[in-house]
């Protein structure tokens, strides 16, 4: 019988990837789970994945299930730990069983950002000399800029934000694009140069936000994440991970989002692109935030028919030749 978590004083493990902006985030949820429940202990247990550990290969080829997020979740199922927390837009929207997402934290701004190096500190994305190297080991933001800046050239960058940014400093690319979210919790917002806007660059479904992932049937576990829920960036990512689960695609696939939340409605935009980013689908809906699931699967239906679904299984093909 599960006791619930005032009866019992006991030890909680949090599970994190080893990485500097992982354990930042953890050790945040750490810290404010402490705060509101100061008689339980919470450990932090760091293990790596297999996305940490394959650096010299590019995110797409590799595969996108669960690579920053299998070892954790075999950690809870295991009961080495009991839960564990994630950036939102690496876990998949299809969680194994016996698992569920449990809890979505308040948002950091979830935009893309252009960090220059200093030869280009006079620059902004759409005044970057035509042949300038941009770095991204994203799908998503490889197509949409394409897509924009065809003019552009552009290089897969690995590695943690660190070695990435010594990449850019050495010389090695021109300028990369990272997330404004991962730059500010790592007290790095001076290398944000221009904070890319949805116009040019919607970003990943759940990116800024964390995801608590535990057991199911864990209600004391569950209770406690709970406590960090923040209701409006909760309806914003089931919206778009219920988008991106209706269109099948993992998240190393060329599909982008943006949400906002207005009163009592949510506004979803969606969009698929070709890798070469030469055809690029884009719509949005509206509706009641509490059915945020539902508008999800409703804009996926609509993509699917202006043509997603060929340009989804064209990339997967052509990522499987490569």
């Amino acid at each position: 019988m599960t006791t619930s978590v005032s009866a019992q004083t006991r030890t909680i493990r949090i599970a994190s990837r080893k990485s500097q902006l992982a354990l930042v985030q953890t050790y945040w949820v750490q810290e404010e789970l402490q705060k509101r429940f100061p008689d339980i202990k919470f450990e932090v247990h760091t293990m790596s994945t297999q996305g940490d550990k394959i650096l010299d290969v590019a995110l797409a080829k590799i595969g996108d299930k669960g690579l920053f997020t299998k070892e954790l979740e075999v950690g809870m199922l295991n009961h080495d730990t009991d839960m564990a927390v994630h950036s939102l837009k690496d876990l998949p929207t299809n969680l194994p069983e016996g698992l569920m997402l449990g809890c979505v934290t308040e948002r950091e701004d979830p935009a893309d950002a252009l960090v220059v190096h200093e030869n280009h500190r006079d620059k902004q994305l759409d005044t970057l000399p035509p042949g300038a190297v941009v770095g991204t080991s994203s799908l998503r933001r490889l197509a949409q800029l394409r897509h924009n800046f065809p003019h552009l050239e552009f290089k897969d960058i690995r590695g943690n934000l660190n070695t990435r940014l010594q990449k850019l400093d050495e010389g090695q690319y021109d300028a990369i694009i990272l997330a404004v979210a991962g730059l500010k919790r790592l007290g790095m917002a001076d290398r944000i140069h221009q904070v890319i806007p949805a116009e040019i660059s919607l970003h990943a479904v759940g990116q800024g936000a964390l995801g608590l992932e535990c057991r199911e049937g864990d209600t004391e576990i569950f209770e406690v994440v709970k406590a960090l829920e923040h209701t409006v960036t909760a309806q914003r990512c089931h919206s778009e991970r219920a988008f991106l689960r209706e269109l099948e695609g993992g998240c190393q696939v060329p599909i982008g989002v943006n949400t906002m939340v207005e009163g009592d409605r949510l506004t979803l935009t969606g969009m698929v692109a070709s890798l070469d980013g030469k055809r690029l689908i884009k719509d949005t809906v509206t509706g009641q935030a509490s059915d945020a699931e539902q508008l999800g699967i409703q804009l996926a239906h609509k993509l699917k028919q202006q043509g997603a679904e060929e340009i989804l299984a064209e990339i997967f093909a052509e990522v499987q030749r490569s």
